[in-house]
């Protein structure tokens, strides 16, 4: 069995690296993968043993994501938009796979239809067709453009098969963000929230603060960094994890501030072993943190992006707290001070059955679909 995966992240890596779990997943059921990835390579991601295959990056100039550029920050040209294409469906050509997945398109991604919509329609006209599918968070972004639930709605009668929704309904439905996954019954499964595997690390710090990829992170950084003087006698320990796009010149100088004890860190590929040790955690509400936060079940104080009219982290982060799992900062009310008011009151959390096996349940979904399809054949 071959899967080819298709993931563009634009921003932060939170895309990449739940894709990145879900390939793992799939080489352990013994699926050859091939993942394309037409982000800004980001090291570690995928794991060794999934075959990577970098597009010339994309990405976006800013947080409002109205305009893409390349590596360079130039705009994109035609050219660069075909060749894209053309690389894209050699690729296909080359794997022949019997499952394709596409991570987030139609229900976002709509800036890669140049490239998407030609590698679909390609794929729906091969001799052995794949079986094909749709990747998708199960809380979407909020949206507001007239006619865009209906064109989604669209593309995924006609080219998709399946909609991997992932997420727990008994936590949050996709028809809570996207009403109109109401008329896809008869091709949307839930597979479960993708968490990593628990996990150990040598290392202990008493609280670990990250901020996902650092693009959008630096005000929850520069808080977290005020407020830990305050704990040092409590927890002596820090871990302030700035992620890999973090501005090298305001890490330098927050770094020369730094009280001791506290750890400035770019990346930590044992995160979820450190949260599992950490009495707190202060983090933004990105999907694979949060999923990390769940698995490790330490405390949890969240701090939603909100900016440019955000709303996914938010309405994750709203919906923990409301299960006691989860202390809430917003965004704009976030300083020292705020922070550390909620680190006194944040509670233990609270115990939860919120299903954590989405990579290893997408791969069983994967297989008994290509298994149904082959008696129907």
């Amino acid at each position: 069995m071959r899967a080819l995966i298709y993931v563009q992240h634009l921003l932060g890596i939170g895309h990449l690296a739940r894709v990145s779990r879900i390939a793992a997943a799939l080489e352990r059921a013994r699926i050859e993968v091939t993942l394309i990835s037409g982000g800004t390579p980001v090291a570690g991601f995928p794991k060794e043993g999934v075959r990577l295959v970098q597009l010339p990056p994309i990405r976006s100039r800013d947080m409002s994501f109205s305009e893409l550029v390349d590596a360079e920050g130039h705009a994109l040209s035609d050219e660069f938009k075909a060749m894209r294409r053309d690389r894209l469906i050699a690729e296909f050509d080359a794997l022949e796979p019997d499952i394709l997945i596409v991570e987030a398109f139609p229900f976002g991604r709509r800036q890669m239809r140049f490239e998407l919509l030609p590698l679909l329609r390609h794929a729906r006209a091969a001799r052995c067709a794949p079986l094909i599918a749709s990747s998708v968070r199960d809380i979407l972004q909020e949206n507001r453009k007239p006619g865009r639930a209906e064109e989604t709605l669209g593309f995924l009668r006609d080219f998709f098969d399946l909609v991997l929704v992932h997420g727990d309904p008994n936590f949050a439905r996709i028809e809570d963000t996207f009403p109109l996954a109401t008329q896809l019954a008869d091709r949307l499964v839930y597979t479960g929230l993708v968490a990593g595997e628990a996990a150990n690390s040598p290392e202990r710090f008493d609280v670990v603060v990250s901020a996902g990829g650092g693009v959008v992170g630096r005000k929850l950084v520069e808080a977290a960094a005020g407020a830990a003087a305050s704990f040092m006698a409590q927890w002596p320990r820090w871990c302030i994890i700035t992620g890999p796009h973090f501005p090298a010149a305001v890490r330098a100088a927050l770094e020369a501030t730094l009280p001791s004890g506290v750890v400035l860190e770019t990346f930590r590929p044992d995160f979820p072993g450190l949260l599992g040790n950490a009495r707190l955690s202060i983090s933004q509400a990105g999907y694979n943190t949060v999923c990390d936060i769940l698995r490790a079940r330490c405390r949890a104080i969240l701090v939603p992006f909100a900016e440019g009219g955000e709303t996914e982290q938010s309405d994750r982060a709203y919906r923990l707290r409301a299960l006691g799992i989860a202390a809430v900062v917003r965004e704009d009310q976030l300083t020292p001070e705020s922070l550390i008011e909620a680190i006194k009151q944040v509670p233990s959390p609270s115990s939860h059955r919120i299903n954590l096996e989405g990579a290893a349940q997408t791969a069983r979904i994967l297989l008994d679909r290509l298994a149904a399809r082959q008696v129907g054949t």
